[in-house]
């Protein structure tokens, strides 16, 4: 019965997998840039055998495997076909429906944001889902480049569309699973949301400000999971903006930005999710030795600055949460239960640094709040001999 139950999870797991875009493989996007022939457009590098096959032959091959599945394990369990898809069907259903519920709850949030003031950044919140993250990100950007920050470094805390900023993202799939399931998507969408309008600017500002710019996505190399997206702005090619997403320490990323970062002026350019945290992250490479001394002159000398950072931390057995929106300070935040059953986890504000926090900021800030005075497993403890009373 055990061997019957795995057959019919695997059973399960495909046929969701057919209805969804997800499982299918990502295509190089080779379309053209348009009316900015200015604007760099990379070789595409990936890797394309025969491996590679369409959408199309790739879903129907997914569809007869599902119905051959099927079969086997309705023989298995002493069941019909129609049964087995009846289930299958309902468990398809029961997650569209709570996608359409996280869906919903990100709407409404969106409808009741506003811009508050503030000169300290506390009053910013910790976003939940990538909506909310695009959200802050896009007017912290647009705050960087008003004060004249072209260059600029966006790490988002990678969320898929369906999930929320705590669930456990182990991406099995390496880079190119990050950028499928959520880089592209966040940074595609940043790119539709962000207005970076120049001195340069032909259309008038209301026209520039109200209609979405045109955004395309590149890659450069697919294995990489990295890409050029690119946004034509509605007022001309002087306010369109590109990013680089997923960018490592490869000599070909530190070449490339070299080489748009002359290209693109006093334009807009931003490196999202790169893999390096500073420069000692480029390694002795006996096949690269000038690989450091090259990203010391395209990246840390070229003036990039990072303008939203949301980073996810444990310190001292506690989910701690760091963020950063230009021109802020970091802010601090940190996930406490409540007393009463069930015990609902709720955001704490801690305070703020002026650099990136460390655990011992964390750990500091943490030791001065009630809640965190016992650590995370002796108040659990403590509320299991609380209901035991």
């Amino acid at each position: 019965m055990k061997g019957f139950r795995i057959q019919h999870h695997l059973l399960l797991l495909l046929l969701l997998a057919t209805t969804s875009s997800h499982f299918l493989p990502r295509i190089a996007a080779f379309a053209p840039l348009g009316s900015s022939p200015s604007l760099p457009r990379l070789a595409f590098r990936g890797r394309r055998t025969s491996a590679h096959f369409s959408a199309k032959e790739e879903a129907a091959a997914l569809l007869e495997r599902a119905r051959q599945m099927r079969a086997q394990a309705a023989a298995l369990q002493g069941l019909s076909v129609e049964q087995v898809e009846q289930e299958a069907l309902q468990t398809r259903q029961n997650a569209a429906a709570s996608q359409e519920r996280a869906a919903a709850a990100a709407a409404e949030r969106k409808n009741n944001r506003k811009e508050i003031k503030g000169t300290d950044g506390s009053f910013l919140s910790v976003p939940d889902t990538a909506d909310d993250q695009v959200y802050q990100a896009a007017r912290a950007v647009e705050r960087a480049f008003a004060a004249g920050v072209t260059r600029q470094i966006v790490r988002f805390a990678l969320v898929p569309q369906d999930q929320v900023l705590r669930d456990d993202r182990p991406w099995p799939g390496g880079a190119q699973e990050m950028y499928r399931e959520a880089a592209g998507p966040m940074t595609l969408d940043l790119l539709r949301s962000v207005r970076a309008r120049t001195a340069n600017a032909t259309a008038d500002k209301e026209t520039a400000l109200t209609k979405p710019p045109a955004v395309t996505a590149q890659d450069i190399w697919d294995f990489d999971g990295s890409a050029l997206v690119t946004a034509q702005a509605v007022a001309g090619a002087s306010d369109d903006v590109q990013a680089m997403v997923l960018p490592n320490t490869d000599n070909r990323y530190s070449t490339d930005i070299a080489t748009i970062n002359k290209a693109m002026g006093d334009r807009l350019f931003l490196l999202v999710n790169p893999f390096w945290r500073n420069l000692e992250s480029w390694g002795f490479n006996i096949l690269a030795p000038k690989a450091k001394q090259m990203a010391q002159e395209a990246i840390f000398d070229g003036g990039y600055q990072e303008t939203y950072v949301l980073l996810q931390k444990s310190v001292r057995g506690e989910e701690c949460i760091a963020l950063k929106a230009f021109p802020y300070d970091w802010q601090l935040y940190a996930y406490a239960e409540s007393d009463y059953w069930p015990h609902e986890e709720y955001i704490v504000y801690l305070g703020s640094t002026p650099e990136e926090p460390m655990a011992v900021a964390f750990t500091e800030l943490l030791n001065q709040r009630d809640e965190f005075k016992m650590s995370k497993n002796m108040r659990q403890m403590q509320r299991m001999m609380n209901k035991d009373e």
